[in-house]
This record gives C-alpha cells, structure tokens and sequence, in this order.
C-alpha cells in the first residue's frame, strides 16, 4: 500500500489566508511619511519605510513652511506659529509680493527637497492624516507613521495623542520633547552627547537644564551610529547596472568625493577647501592646477544637472573622500564597506565630535591626507543602521501585538 502524503504546510513566503494570521487589525500594510523638505531628513524616513518592506505602498506628507524674505529669519519659530504670523504680515501690510519669491509658492518646498516629486507630495494635514487612520482601520489595518525632523514633531505627537488606537507613531531624530508622545524614537547616539562627562563639562551648570536631552534613553528609543538611509545591496546593485556605461570605463581606482557645507557644529570656509584641493591633486598625482581640475582627464565633476550620479558613485567607487559636516551622507558611504576617509574632522564640535570619534574607534573612516595610496584597500563591517532600527520596530510592534505585512 502506498502511503498517504499529505500536503506540504503553508510557505512563510507565499502567505497564509487571514483568518490563519490573527487579527486582521493587528497587520500593517500601509505608512505614512511626515518630510520637512529636506534630503536629510526626508531620506532617513523613506529608508526605515524601504527597510520594513513598504516603499511602495506609503504616501509621503510634507510640514512646510513659508519661504523668502522675513520668513528666513522665522524658522526657530513653530511652523503653526510662523504661519500665523505670515498671514497677520501679509493682510496688515501686503508683504505677499516680498515674501514669495517669482514663480513659487509660497508653501513650496526648497530645492533641498531632494528626489520625490512635488506631485506626489502632500501638505502635511493633521485633521486629514487622523481622520485616514480612523476611517480606513477596519479595512486596511492600523497605520504606521514615520516622521523626521524638527518640524515634524507637532504633527507626528499630535497623531500619536488623536489617534492612538489606530497608529503606531516612529519619530526620527530626538524630539527634544516628552519620548511617550511617540511609539518609538530612532535616534543617533551622538544626540545623548549631552549627557556624557565631556558634554557636561562644555556646557554651564545654569544652563544644563536647558539642554536636551536631559535623561538618559529609555524603552522609547534606538539609537543607531549615524543617519538611516535607502542605501542597500539591492538599491546598490541597480544603481551599478543603471550607471555602467558612465562608470565602468573610468580609470581605476575610482575615488568620489562628497562636498557638504560648513554647519554651526562643524565650521570650515575656502582654506578647508582649498586643502581638499591640493590633497586631491596630491592622490591623483596630477599635474594641473587646481583652476584645471575641471579638465583632468581623471576627475569628473556633477555640474548639478539631472540625472543625479550619486548612487552611481555609490555602486562603482573604490573609495570615498567626504566631508565632515553631513552625517548623512558619511553613514551612506560608509554603508558600502569600502574606504571612506573624513575632510575636516578636526574642525567639527560637540555631537558631531563624537560621532566622528564613534567612526575612528570602530576603524570606519580614517582621516584624509593627500598622501593616501587609494589603490591600497581596507575594509571593516559596513554600517547597517537602517536593517538593524527595521529588526528594532518589528520587535516594538510585536511588543503591542502588531506586525508589518507587505
């Protein structure tokens, strides 16, 4: 008698019907991202998102702001406070014509806006995100929030405290508020400086109670070492195949070079640039000078024009020069396992001091010179911030009794 077979169970990766899963309304299926406009903080958002399996299945929102004129001197303000105070200037004087600049609006997103299109993008809406969360729970499920940035933070909390049951709320970057108004805080270590022995010494004893933060991380928070981004093998392998032609015929080694911009925490002008210069000069071993670089058969500069090659250097470069002043984009050179020396490290200041510091000890980065043989390669664990605070949000969601389903 031929035995019985029975048939295989269910794959984990061809799914199960719902009524096997649990709770339909315990399975997340959908997020929303809060952005402020800008690649920096925009980026680590859509990177969490990426990471969870829901890059195509999120709507992006946007807290903005009015632009130009007075406007720029406002931006310490809260964004509803310096609306207001917009549209007060604007009736009592007719300041409309001097704030919004020719051809836009006076909402529009700066060009630091970054990759997403202004089409799909959505002014940030309180009433409207709630009332989505509510409406569509008994269909699609809980909603994930995902927000980053300083302007964010009202809006996010303010979801987190209306709609509760129905959200499960990430804020990106330290708050400097209250950590319960969120679900989760994903935070880099630097930002806890503060709290350090060296931070307190830097900081007057009067002042200590106004600096945040000012208790130590608690269940709220993950702390990664630096920025999340969308940088993976997948985004990588693609952008190496999409670039090919432009890249592969390049002499070798190919080293990029990430140009930031001067910040209050990391000060540097024309000398700092006139050094890179003369260090990259040095590593090429050219013999042009430096108003030449342009024409060196061996350098190739992005005049700003799209498409934008940055993933492209990302894929095909054998090593990395970045400047100090953009967490960002250190964290997604440094994603790559291969070499990535730091330009003005020395010149960087209190938490960005120390996230450089947490870089060198891990034998990350090291500094650039001008006498490096890029030829010569080193290696060390590639940073993995963004896969390790996704594994961090399965956990929390567990905790509460939820999962993400793509």
């Amino acid at each position: 008698m031929k035995p019985i077979r029975l048939p295989e169970p269910p794959s984990p990766t061809m799914g199960v019907p719902e009524i096997f899963e649990g709770d339909a309304y315990s399975v997340i299926r959908r997020a929303v991202v809060i952005g402020n406009g800008f690649p920096g903080s925009e980026h680590q958002s859509l990177g969490l998102v990426r990471a969870l399996g829901l890059s195509d299945k999120h709507v992006l929102y946007r807290v903005t702001r009015p632009r130009g004129g007075i406007n720029d001197w406002l931006h310490f303000l809260p964004v509803s406070l310096h609306k207001t105070l917009y549209y007060v200037v604007r009736r009592l004087y007719g300041y409309s014509r001097c704030i919004v600049g020719k051809g836009r609006s006076k909402f529009e997103p700066s060009e630091n806006g970054g990759g997403v299109g202004l089409s799909s993008v959505l002014e940030a809406d309180l009433k409207q995100i709630v009332n989505m969360a509510r409406d569509t729970y008994e269909k699609d499920g809980p909603l994930l929030v995902v927000a980053s940035g300083r302007d964010t933070v009202s809006i996010a909390s303010s979801i987190k405290r209306l709609a509760s049951q129905n959200v499960f709320v990430i804020q990106i970057q330290h708050p400097r508020s209250d950590l319960k108004k969120f679900d989760l805080v994903i935070t880099p270590r630097h930002d806890y400086y503060p709290l350090t022995p060296q931070g307190q010494e830097q900081v007057p004893r009067f002042l200590r109670r106004w600096i945040t933060p000012r208790e130590p991380p608690d269940e709220h928070v993950v702390q990664t070492i630096g920025a999340l981004h969308q940088i993976d093998f997948a985004a990588l392998r693609s952008a190496a195949s999409s670039w090919h032609d432009e890249f592969a015929p390049l002499p070798k080694p190919l080293l990029v070079i990430n140009i930031g911009g001067p910040t209050s925490s990391c000060r540097y002008g024309a000398d700092l640039a006139k050094q890179l210069s003369i260090s990259v000069l040095s590593v090429l071993v050219s013999n042009v000078i430096i108003k030449e670089l342009g024409n060196d058969p061996k350098v190739y500069i992005w005049d700003g024009q799209e498409p934008n090659p940055y993933m492209g250097h990302l894929a095909w470069a054998d090593a990395f020069v970045v400047t100090a002043d953009s967490v960002s984009m250190i964290s997604e050179a440094c994603s790559t396992g291969k070499p990535v020396y730091i330009m003005g490290s020395e010149r960087c200041t209190w938490k960005l001091a120390e996230f450089h510091k947490s870089l060198r000890e891990r034998g990350v980065v090291r500094p650039f010179t001008g006498s490096e043989d890029i030829s010569e390669s080193w290696s060390y664990p590639p940073l993995n911030d963004t896969a390790e605070a996704a594994r961090r949000v399965h956990e929390a969601l567990a905790q509460r009794g939820l999962r993400v389903r793509p």
